[in-house]
């Protein structure tokens, strides 16, 4: 019986990365609601920049869609492109904002820009006047990220000249904050009252500040429209704390090969790592060409048949080495499959290894692996939804 074209791609993956897009929309569902439990009508969105961090933004935004979401977040006016193609009807949104000679791509395909500065918005004024027709248009102040958005000079222009918004449709006024995953930071606060300022003196638009980690800042954070990104995917938005997100992806390796080496023996480029004992040493199908940092090097474990298992040697481009000394050699035949993220090794805790931070490690996702989509059983949200503001910072 001849193989469909996806199990038989799976047949000869060295790698495959489970995606669960059920735990992604139960994830936003949780977010949602929890942006919802101080009885007022906030909306979610969802950010899938960067390919939805590395999960499929073409499969995660209907997905999403379905589940109730009806506005969306990507960095770069290509990945708003792609993502119409999956989503021909809903909001999206381009928050590196309106590169100079794009505008016609913008119109064409129904993208809004995140106006960042006055010649962003001036030339998305002049473009509205061409096409003689009102276009969407988001503004973002810069509250303290210092990054982009309009700065002090820019949006005290605008706000004494609200005539420079003429023939545009303020669809949303937005920030972005800082250091949402410390609660205690002053500066949460400080954003907070400059963003409610501008607010006050733009009335009339929707209003949006809080990211994954500031729906958890409290309710005054919430305006109008959360914004989650890195939360959507299982990536913890309360560092220091439980997890309050459901794991997203799996990824295993398959074992290529198994070798004995004596004690005293090095493995890998540069002899990097040396055996203390007798060693059994298998070699798997990933590498740094996979998004398996080099960083690595004799610092992290992959799992397998119950065991945590070292990592040995200098990470290559397709191969890494461990050692299975320990493991049943039955556990560890050729074809036999380890755990590189997943229950065992969260892209948090991988993240910890490779001194960088879970971001990295989710956008790093390798294209070489074979992608495989799943549908996981329903869940509830976020056991620690806020209710209360979180001392000053909220």
């Amino acid at each position: 019986m001849s193989l469909s074209a996806d199990e038989a791609s799976a047949r000869r993956a060295g790698a495959v990365l489970t995606i669960d897009l059920g735990a992604i929309a139960a994830n936003w569902r949780g977010l949602r609601d929890a942006g919802r439990a101080a009885g007022r009508p906030v909306d979610c969105a969802a950010v899938l920049k960067a390919d939805a961090y590395g999960t499929g933004a073409a499969l995660v935004g209907p997905r999403l869609a379905a589940e109730g979401c009806r506005q969306f977040f990507v960095a770069h006016i290509d990945e708003g492109l792609a993502l119409r193609r999956a989503l021909p009807d809903h909001p999206i949104y381009v928050l590196n904002g309106l590169l100079p000679g794009t505008e016609p791509d913008f119109v064409e395909h129904g993208l809004t820009p995140v106006l960042n500065h006055l010649g962003q918005l001036n030339a998305w004024r002049a473009a509205a006047q061409r096409y003689e027709r009102a276009l969407d248009a988001v503004v973002h102040l810069d509250t303290g990220m210092h990054r982009l958005g309009f700065g002090t000079e820019d949006a005290q222009v605008l706000t004494n000249e609200r005539g420079r918004l003429r023939g545009l449709r303020l669809a949303l006024i937005m920030s972005h904050l800082v250091a949402s995953e410390e609660p205690a930071n002053p500066i949460n606060g400080e954003q907070l009252s400059r963003f409610r300022s501008f607010v006050r003196a733009m009335p009339g638009a929707p209003t949006s500040l809080a990211n994954s980690s500031g729906i958890f800042l409290g309710p005054d954070y919430h305006f109008d429209l959360l914004r989650p990104g890195a939360a959507l995917y299982g990536i913890n938005p309360l560092p220091g704390r439980a997890n309050p997100m459901l794991s997203v992806l799996t990824l295993r390796a398959r074992i290529l090969q198994t070798r004995r080496i004596d004690a005293f023996q090095t493995v890998g480029y540069g002899g990097a790592w040396r055996s203390a004992r007798s060693s059994r040493i298998a070699t798997i199908a990933l590498g740094y060409a996979d998004g398996y940092f080099r960083n690595l090097i004799n610092r992290t474990y992959v799992h397998i048949a119950g065991f945590n298992v070292p990592v040995v040697g200098r990470i290559s481009m397709d191969l890494v080495t461990i050692d299975v000394t320990d493991v049943p050699e039955s556990d560890c035949q050729v074809g036999a499959t380890v755990e590189i993220l997943g229950p065992h090794l969260t892209p948090d805790a991988l993240a910890d290894h490779a001194r960088t931070n879970a971001y990295e490690v989710m956008t790093a996702l390798g294209r070489r692996y074979h992608r495989a989509y799943i549908e996981s059983a329903s869940y509830d949200g976020p056991d620690d939804a806020p209710t209360d503001p979180v001392g000053e910072a909220a």
